[in-house]
C-alpha cells in the first residue's frame, strides 16, 4: 500500500477589504461606533431615507418612554423617584428633562391661554383705552371710538366665543363710551378755558407719577449715583431705573403687560427654586442619611407634577371655553374636574413624601408642613424677583 503524504491545510484567504476607519482618530472601526473616542460611524451625511428612518425611530423610544412616565407620574405619588432610586431609569424619561420641557410647555400654554380666553387681550382686557384718553381733538376721538367699537364688535362675532368672553366684551364697550365721554367733557372744558383765558386743566391722560412715602419720584443721574461704583456702572444702574420707571407707569395704565412680563421670567424663577426645595428636603429628612442629589430627585418629579398639573387646568379651561356653551351641565362638569385637579395638587406631594421617605403620617405630616410653609415664603420671595425682572428687563 502506498504512502499518503498529509495535505496541507489551505491557509485562509485574507479580506481584500480594507478595514475601515474612524474618521476623527483612524482608529480601526470594530462596530458602529468608535471603541476610541466615540463617533458615530453614521453622520448626517447620507441618504435622506436613512436619516429619517433614525428620526423616526428616536421620535417613537421618546414617545413611548413619555407615555410611561407621564401616566404615573401624575397618578401614583413618589413611584418615579423610586423607580430612579433603585437603579430602574431607562425606561422612563430622565427627570431633569421633564422637569425642563413641562416647565417651558406649562407657562407656554399659560400665555396662550390668557391671549385665547380673552379673545383679543387689547380689546377685552381694554388696554387700548389709551388711544381714546390721549385724545387731543374731537376728531381724533371720534376716530378711536369708532376703530375700538368695531374691534370689539368684530371680536363678538367670533365663532369660539363664549359666555365669559361676550360679557368680558361687555364690559369693554361700556367701559370705552364711558371713556369717550369723559374725554369728550375734558376736550370741551379745555376748548372753553381756552376761548375764555382761563388755565387750562390738568390733562388725565398724564402718566402718573410714582410716589415713595408720599414724596414723587424722579430718577436722576445724581439721586441714583452710588459713589463707590464705577461711572460705566452708574450709567447703566441710571437706564436701569429709568426702564423700571417707565415699566412701572406703563403697569399701572396697562397691567397685563406687567403680567405678561412676569411669566416670562417664571420659568426662570423656578430653575433657582427649585433646587432650594431639595435643600429643605435635606433638612427635613437631614437623620435618614440620603445624599443631596436623592433629594433633588423628588424636587424635579414634585415640580414636574406641578407644571403638569398646570397643563390639565389649562386644557380644561380650553376645553370649558370651547363646549360650555353648549350646555349648562358641561360647565358643572369642567368646574368640578378643576376642583379636583386643584385638589389633587395639595394631595399629591404629601403623598409622595410619605411614600419615598417612608416615615410614619405625624413626622410626615410635620415635615410637609414645615416644609411647605418655607417654600412658599421662597415662592413669594421668587415671584417679587420675578416682578422686578420683569420690570427691569421688558
Amino acid at each position: 500500500m502506498g504512502t499518503h503524504e498529509p495535505v496541507a491545510a489551505n491557509p485562509p484567504v485574507e479580506s481584500i477589504a480594507p478595514a475601515l476607519a474612524c474618521g476623527n482618530c483612524g482608529v480601526p472601526l470594530q462596530g458602529p461606533y468608535c471603541h476610541a473616542c466615540g463617533q458615530p460611524v453614521k453622520g448626517m451625511i447620507r441618504h435622506l431615507a436613512s436619516v429619517m428612518a433614525d428620526i423616526g425611530d428616536t421620535l417613537f423610544n421618546v414617545d413611548s418612554r413619555i407615555f410611561r412616565t407621564l401616566v404615573p407620574l401624575y397618578l401614583r405619588p413618589g413611584f418615579l423617584t423610586n423607580e430612579y432610586l433603585a437603579g430602574r431609569r431607562t425606561r422612563y424619561v430622565t427627570p431633569f428633562r421633564l422637569f425642563f420641557f413641562l416647565c417651558i410647555l406649562a407657562f407656554f400654554a399659560i400665555q396662550v391661554s390668557f391671549d385665547f380666553g380673552a379673545i383679543d387681550a387689547d380689546v377685552v382686557q381694554g388696554t387700548s383705552l389709551h388711544d381714546i384718553e390721549s385724545a387731543q381733538t374731537p376728531e381724533e376721538l371720534a376716530a378711536s371710538l369708532q376703530a375700538r367699537e368695531q374691534a370689539i364688535e368684530s371680536a363678538r362675532s367670533a365663532p369660539a366665543v363664549g359666555t365669559r368672553q361676550l360679557a368680558r366684551l361687555d364690559a369693554a364697550l361700556s367701559a370705552t363710551r364711558a371713556a369717550a365721554r369723559a374725554r369728550r367733557q375734558f376736550l370741551l372744558d379745555r376748548a372753553n378755558a381756552i376761548a375764555n383765558g382761563r388755565p387750562t386743566p390738568a390733562d388725565p391722560a398724564t402718566p402718573a407719577a410714582i410716589r415713595i412715602d408720599g414724596q414723587e419720584w424722579r430718577p436722576t443721574a445724581q439721586n441714583t449715583r452710588v459713589a463707590w461704583l464705577p461711572e460705566a456702572v452708574n450709567a447703566r444702574l441710571y437706564a436701569l431705573t429709568l426702564r423700571v420707571r417707565d415699566n412701572l407707569l406703563l403697569a399701572k395704565r396697562e397691567p397685563s403687560h406687567l403680567v405678561q412680563g412676569m411669566f416670562a421670567v417664571l420659568p426662570q424663577t423656578m430653575f433657582v427654586l427649585m433646587p432650594f426645595l431639595a435643600l429643605l428636603l435635606k433638612l427635613a429628612y437631614l437623620f435618614k442619611r440620603r445624599l443631596y442629589m436623592e433629594h433633588l430627585m423628588v424636587a424635579l418629579h414634585s415640580h414636574a407634577f406641578a407644571f403638569l398639573s398646570l397643563l390639565l387646568l389649562v386644557l380644561v379651561y380650553w376645553l370649558a371655553s370651547w363646549l360650555g356653551t353648549m350646555a349648562a351641565w358641561l360647565g358643572t362638569v369642567f368646574g368640578v374636574l378643576s376642583a379636583l385637579i386643584w385638589t389633587w395638587l395639595f394631595v399629591y406631594p404629601f403623598l409622595m413624601a410619605k411614600r419615598v421617605y417612608r416615615q410614619g403620617w405625624i413626622m410626615t405630616t410635620l415635615k410637609f408642613m414645615w416644609v411647605g410653609l418655607c417654600y412658599l415664603v421662597l415662592l413669594t420671595l421668587g415671584m417679587v424677583g420675578a416682578t422686578i425682572a420683569s420690570l427691569a428687563t421688558s
